[in-house]
């Protein structure tokens, strides 16, 4: 097992910056999520881990050596793409096996990983099938198995479930989960979906246009997010934001009505004419709020039955928001609302910078 560091990386293609001062340190048998949308520079940070691609400038390091110039293969680390890349005309054992015949692994040693990694991804059934005869699932298990019998330092991932259904990503989600339990080696995987991102990591490193933004456990990202952008990024459906015009007393804009919080009334003094007031669905109440509230008043326009919860698409004026609220309410399209929010659920934002304002050292205390 190892850690792995990037100090001050830069990747570059040219005149373009792909990965920009990357600063980030993984630890010794941690499960890492690198994610953001397309184009942000996690997967070219993964393939510098793998020596795939050169770094530009900085250093990166597994375990306690710099690995700049050190080739892949001697990096001992095991890699597993979107797509399976599995011998069409190799059985499963071949296919396992081969990556270890290659650096003249013995025989027996080979058995012993294959019929080991076989029982951790229950794949002792399928070891004389061809790829042809396994489903997206199973192909999928073997990708991982193949990984595993090289017994690496570090496991890299680039969005492994993307080409599974819905269904076999949440099986397979929790298979890398449980195998991460079971191995307790160091995992850094790559992907754009945040659902994947919360349910898995340990930690979540959010990139955006080469930039990370923010690293922390996935109840710190979606409690205390340090900019707008991981604010809209971290959760589903996304955070609402609105634009209020920062005045004497309570923030005002068409049927919005919000107090400020006692932790915002310093910072909100220096935040500028407007401020972003961020909130999501999942938080917002129809019926009774304990509590300081948030008023907001509009028509519900589309409704979605999700079984236990309905989703709602609500004009409030010009502006559009979404909540999510128990079924029981029985909301229907043209209804009127009056939809509350704790005010310890509101979040607030620089809307020149998108930093998130911080609480007064008081507030955070008590």
């Amino acid at each position: 097992m190892a850690t792995v560091t990037f100090d001050h990386v830069y990747k570059k293609y040219g005149e373009v910056t792909a990965v920009s001062d990357l600063n980030l340190e993984i630890k010794d048998g941690e499960f890492m999520v690198l994610v953001g949308p397309s184009g942000c520079g996690k997967t070219t940070s993964l393939r510098m881990i793998a020596g795939l691609e050169e770094i530009t400038q900085g250093d990166l390091k597994i375990g306690e050596k710099i690995v700049n110039d050190v080739a892949p293969k001697d990096r001992d680390i095991a890699m597993v793409f979107q797509s399976y890349a599995l011998y069409p005309h190799m059985t499963v054992r071949d296919n396992l096996a081969f990556g270890l015949k290659l650096r003249k692994v013995a025989k027996a040693d080979i058995e012993k990983r294959i019929n080991e990694a076989a029982g951790i991804l229950q794949l002792e059934k399928l070891l004389d099938r061809k790829p042809k005869e396994l489903s997206g699932g199973q192909r999928q298990r073997v990708a991982l198995g193949r990984a595993i019998v090289r017994e690496p330092a570090v496991f890299l991932m680039d969005e492994p479930l993307s080409n599974l259904d819905a269904k076999l990503r949440v099986q397979t989600r929790a298979e890398i989960a449980r195998l991460h339990q079971r191995l307790g080696t160091t995992m850094v995987y790559v992907t754009h979906d945040q659902v994947e991102a919360m349910t898995m990591g340990e930690r979540i490193s959010v990139m955006s246009m080469g930039l990370l933004q923010q690293v922390g456990t996935p109840q710190d990202l979606y409690d205390h997010p340090k900019n707008k952008f991981v604010a809209g990024f971290i959760g589903s459906p996304a955070m609402n934001f609105i634009d209020i015009p920062v005045g004497t007393g309570d923030l005002n804009i068409g049927g919005f009505s919000f107090q400020v919080p006692a932790r915002f009334a310093d910072s909100i003094k220096t935040a500028g004419r407007t401020v972003t007031v961020g909130f999501r669905p999942e938080h917002l109440e129809l019926g009774d709020v304990v509590g300081p509230v948030g008023t907001i008043q509009g028509k519900a326009d589309v409704v979605e039955y999700l079984g236990n919860e309905e989703l709602l698409h609500v004009s409030v004026g010009e502006q559009e928001i979404v909540a999510i609220v128990d079924s029981s309410h029985r909301v229907r399209p043209g209804d009127v609302l009056d939809l509350k929010l704790p005010s310890e659920k509101l979040h607030m934002f620089n809307t020149d910078t998108g930093d998130a304002l911080v609480p007064s050292a008081a507030a955070a205390v008590a």
